[in-house]
């Protein structure tokens, strides 16, 4: 195992300097095996589908993640099939949905022989040296899988914090933390053996029980502080005021949260700057890491994946958090860049991509057999196929953590064009033509122009609960 030890963060300038090397031929490396390509996977927390540049956010700067996304493969319509970060974790490294890997809390993890058959496992035995950074979130910290990687800078809490002290005893944001422990990895990985690098990022998840909630590194403060940031229509009382009595009450953890955030517009709008600066420190990292990557010869054997492990409401039907089935709560970003893959190159796709592809598509990328167990699919296949093999209409949706009052456990389908949610333990539904009401304003449930469509999608939502199983 490599041995922990702590480098000086890597001071690369925020802008630019990464992608001048990508964009000039790379320094042919002596060491690295040419075989298998290097595989990094970047996952932040709690980060919706919009908090892009690359995905029309004309205020968010996210230069070097857009940068990724243009040289790469870019999936508009991404997202989770349960929207809270353990669960998603799991449905991530497992390639399955929560109802068969059967980690639906923040106490469950993986046993042994459904450990071995994650992502990491998998590579490991087909001759990777794999390496974790960063916040695991599946199980409890003490049993964490530390011991069988090869690298390991996870945090010991569930949930790290951001304010932290280096080795001698200077403050540390948690951000800055995972870009000097990704330069640790990188100097002392095997360069005979290719490598999976896992990096999952606190940023932008608040930091819980704290009244400043979004904790940003001090030097981004003046980002976006002169911004006046409009509030989502969706904000306005009367969607909140039209949910139903069992979800609206100050008992949902979403609406309790609302307070704290959202609940007037300075709140918001410094809310929303926080967040946006946690994501810009994110992006800096990714510009780093590009950077380092050419210096050492590696960036075109090495595919850089970035995802979101669920979405986030900002104030949108007067909510926080996620759990729910609102795009803004299941839908995340999603690039993949492969430089040895021409067509995965300059494409910005349709297509519905899940978080329980990852697992699949890593596999096939490094030449490694996918277990039948993993129910994602390969979304290099999905991007490259001229036909519609392996392109979804649909997919199943599951959140039962918790349950009412605090997280009202929640079934449904969704597509690109229609979207069913089942509140099954008060038998309320809600039915989206996501066509002409992308925002979900409009329940449908009780329309009787729309009774053909209902009762075919509550078939296929009966349909969907036995498959996933």
């Amino acid at each position: 195992m490599i041995k922990p030890g702590y480098l000086t963060i890597l001071t690369l300038p925020l802008l630019g300097l990464g992608w001048f090397f990508l964009q000039t031929s790379a320094p042919a490396s002596t060491k690295t095996a040419a075989a298998k390509p290097n595989i990094i996977y970047l996952l932040t927390d709690d980060h919706r589908w919009d908090a892009l540049g690359c995905m029309g956010n004309k205020l968010i700067k996210t230069p070097h993640l857009d940068k990724l996304a243009s040289k790469g493969v870019l999936f508009k319509n991404a997202y989770v099939t349960t929207s809270i970060c353990c669960v998603s974790r799991a449905s991530m490294l497992s390639g399955q949905y929560m109802s068969r890997h059967g980690i639906e809390d923040f106490n469950t993890g993986f046993k042994p022989q459904a450990l071995a058959q994650t992502y990491p496992m998998l590579l490991k035995k087909a001759g990777y040296q794999v390496g974790f950074i960063g916040k695991y979130g599946v199980g409890s910290p003490k049993e964490q899988p530390a011991h069988l990687f090869d690298f390991w800078a996870g945090s010991e809490k569930g949930q790290p914090d951001y304010e932290m002290k280096d080795e001698q005893g200077n403050y540390l944001h948690h951000t800055d933390k995972i870009n000097g422990d990704i330069a640790r990895f990188m100097e002392t990985a095997d360069s005979q053996k290719p490598f999976c690098l896992s990096v999952s990022f606190k940023a932008p998840h608040v930091q819980d029980n704290d009244p400043r909630q979004f904790i940003i590194q001090p030097r981004y403060k003046p980002m976006y502080a002169g911004d006046s940031i409009a509030q989502p229509l969706t904000a306005a009382p009367k969607y909140w005021q039209s949910f139903p009595d069992f979800f609206r009450t100050e008992q949902n953890i979403a609406r309790e949260r609302w307070h704290l955030r959202f609940e007037n517009n300075r709140m918001y709008q410094e809310s929303v700057r926080n967040y946006y600066r946690l994501l810009s420190g994110v992006d800096e990292v990714v510009g780093n890491l590009v950077a380092t990557l050419e210096a050492k010869g590696l960036a075109q054997n090495t595919i850089i994946i970035f995802m979101g492990d669920n979405g986030f409401y900002l104030g949108e039907h007067g909510l926080a958090g996620k759990w729910y089935g609102h795009e803004e709560s299941i839908r995340v970003p999603l690039i993949v860049y492969d430089p040895r893959n021409p067509q995965l190159r300059n494409k910005s796709v349709e297509q519905i991509a899940l978080n329980i592809d990852v697992a699949p598509t890593i596999l096939k990328m490094a030449g490694v057999e996918v277990p039948k167990t993993m129910q994602g699919i390969d979304l290099v296949e999905l991007v490259t196929s001229k036909g519609k093999k392996g392109n979804r209409e649909e997919f199943y949706y599951e959140h039962t953590f918790m349950g009412s009052p605090k997280i009202p456990k929640v079934g449904g389908v969704v597509s690109k064009t229609l979207k069913y949610m089942n509140f099954y333990e008060h038998n309320y539904e809600e039915l989206y033509d996501l066509k002409k009401d992308r925002l979900e304003t409009t329940n449908l449930i009780n329309d009787l122009s729309w009774r053909t469509q209902l009762q075919a999608i509550r078939k296929k939502y009966n349909t969907w609960k036995e498959a996933v199983l």
